[in-house]
C-alpha cells in the first residue's frame, strides 16, 4: 500500500504514485501522536495512585511555567493547586474520583511558578489494567481564563444591575413617602390610625390619604387611588393630594372639591393620555348636640366606607352616583353624611385590599371581596382605629404575594369617654 504524505491539511492520502512506505509512515503517525499529546490545546498530566506526577506535557508546563524535571521529581498534583483547591481536592475530587473512577469538569486554581493562578476546568479517570486494577490516573485541564473572565464580568453586571435597582428601591421609597402626609392632623376628642401598604418596592403606587384642619373646628379627610404605577401615577398623586387640599381650603363642602379635582384632571390629562382616579373626601365636624362628630363623605368611584358601630354592627355607607375622577368633564356626585358616637370607628380603604387574592404562597386563589371584608369588619367591631389598621396590617400579609396592588387604609374612631 502506497501513501501520499501531503502539506496542505497534514493528513495522509491514498495515491497510485511513488511515496513513504508503511513503516515510514506509521513512524510519523507515532510522531504525530506524541507532538498532538505534548502540545495539545489543553494540558495533560498523569499521575500514580498516590498523585505524584508521572508524566506532563508541554502545554501545561509552557502554562505553568515549570520545567518538566521540576514536576517530575517527586512532586504531587495537589501540589500544582491553590489552598483553597487543594482541601477541594483531599475533601471532595480525590475522594469522588476513587469511588467513582471519574470526575469532569471541575473548577479549579493551579499556581504557576511565577506565583500567579490558572484557572482550570480538570477532567480525572483511573485507568486500570487488564485484571481491573487502579493503575494511574489520566487527568486534562482546559484553560479557564477566557471563561473566568467570562464569569467576572458577568458577577460585575449582575452587581452593577442589582445596586442600581437598589437605588431605584430607593428612589421610589422616597418619592411614595413624600406622596403621603408626614403626619396626620390632631383632632380634639378623635384617634386617628393610617397605613400604607407597598404591593412592589420596586414601583411607585398612586394610593394617597390625608386629614387636615381646615375653618376652626373643621377638618378635611382623603383617600384616593390613582389609576396605573410609576412615575406618571406619581405625577397624578401629586396633582390629586394637593389640589383636594387646596380646594377644601377654598370651599370645603365635599362636592365642589371632589368637582375642583376632576376639572383639574380632565384638563390636564386629556387626549393620548387621559388619567384618573378614585377618591372618597369627608368633612368632619364635631357634633356639639349629640356628641362626637359628623362626617360628610363624597365619592368619586371609590369604594365605600365601612362604619363599625359601638354595640358591634358593621355596615357599608352608601355614597351614590359617585363616578371616576377625571374622565368626563362633568360628575355627579352624591353626599351621605353620618354621625359617628363614642365607640365608633370609621374605615376608608382603596380596593388594594378587596382585590387581592387569599393565596399568599402562588397570589392566586379567590379575591377576597366586600363581603369578605365586611365580615372581618363585623368580627372587629366594637373597635378602636389603632386596633382596626393593626388587624388590616396582619391580614394583608396573610394574603402574602396576593396583595399586586398597593393598599391604603384611613381609620377615625370616637374614643369612649372615661368611666
Amino acid at each position: 500500500m502506497i501513501w501520499d504524505i501531503r502539506d496542505d491539511d497534514g493528513g495522509p492520502e491514498r495515491a497510485d504514485g511513488p511515496g513513504t512506505d508503511e513503516a515510514q509512515f506509521s513512524a510519523l503517525l507515532a510522531d504525530s501522536a506524541e507532538d498532538l499529546y505534548e502540545h495539545a490545546p489543553c494540558g495533560y498530566l498523569s499521575t500514580f495512585l498516590d498523585g505524584r506526577i508521572a508524566k506532563v506535557n508541554t502545554t501545561l508546563l509552557d502554562w505553568l511555567g515549570y520545567r518538566r524535571a521540576e514536576l517530575l521529581d517527586g512532586r504531587h498534583f495537589s501540589d500544582l493547586l491553590t489552598v483553597g483547591g487543594r482541601i477541594y481536592h483531599e475533601t471532595h475530587f480525590a475522594p469522588l474520583l476513587r469511588m467513582q473512577g471519574e470526575v469532569s469538569g471541575i473548577a479549579l486554581e493551579l499556581k504557576a511558578a511565577d506565583g500567579s493562578r490558572l484557572p482550570v476546568l480538570v477532567t480525572s479517570t483511573v485507568k486500570s489494567g487488564s485484571d481491573g486494577q487502579p493503575l494511574l490516573i489520566r487527568t486534562t485541564l482546559f484553560d479557564a481564563r477566557d471563561r473566568r473572565a467570562y464569569e467576572t464580568e458577568l458577577l460585575r453586571a449582575r452587581q452593577e444591575a442589582e445596586r442600581e435597582r437598589e437605588r431605584l428601591q430607593r428612589l421610589a421609597t422616597t418619592l411614595q413617602k413624600s406622596l403621603l402626609p408626614p403626619a396626620l392632623a390632631n383632632v380634639p376628642g378623635l384617634d386617628v390610625a393610617a397605613h400604607y401598604h407597598i404591593a412592589s418596592v420596586d414601583q411607585v403606587g398612586g394610593d394617597f390619604y390625608d386629614l387636615f384642619p381646615l375653618a376652626t373646628g373643621t377638618w378635611g379627610l382623603f383617600l384616593g387611588d390613582v389609576c396605573g404605577k410609576g412615575a406618571a401615577a406619581a405625577a397624578v398623586t401629586s396633582l390629586a393630594r394637593y389640589t383636594l387640599r387646596a380646594a377644601a381650603v377654598i370651599d370645603p363642602d365635599p362636592i365642589t372639591v371632589l368637582e375642583n379635582l376632576n376639572t383639574v384632571l380632565n384638563h390636564e390629562y386629556q387626549g393620548t393620555d387621559p388619567r384618573f382616579c378614585t377618591v372618597i373626601f369627608g368633612r368632619l365636624t364635631p357634633d356639639h348636640d349629640r356628641g362626637g362628630f359628623r362626617v360628610t363623605l363624597a365619592s368619586g368611584g371609590h369604594p365605600p366606607a365601612l362604619l363599625m358601630r359601638a354595640d358591634g354592627t358593621a355596615v357599608y355607607l352608601p355614597t351614590p352616583g359617585g363616578q371616576l375622577i377625571g374622565v368626563l368633564r362633568d360628575v355627579d356626585i352624591a353626599t351621605v353624611t353620618v354621625h359617628l358616637g363614642p365607640g365608633d370607628t370609621l374605615l376608608l380603604h382603596t380596593d388594594g385590599l378587596t382585590e387581592a387574592h387569599t393565596n399568599a404562597t402562588t397570589g392566586d386563589g379567590d379575591r377576597y371581596g366586600d363581603d369578605a371584608l365586611l365580615d372581618f369588619a363585623s368580627a372587629l367591631a366594637p373597635t378602636t382605629a389603632s386596633d382596626t389598621v393593626g388587624a388590616i396590617r396582619d391580614l394583608l400579609d396573610t394574603f402574602g404575594t396576593g396583595v399586586d396592588d398597593d393598599t391604603a387604609v384611613l381609620a377615625i374612631h370616637v374614643p369612649l369617654p372615661p368611666k
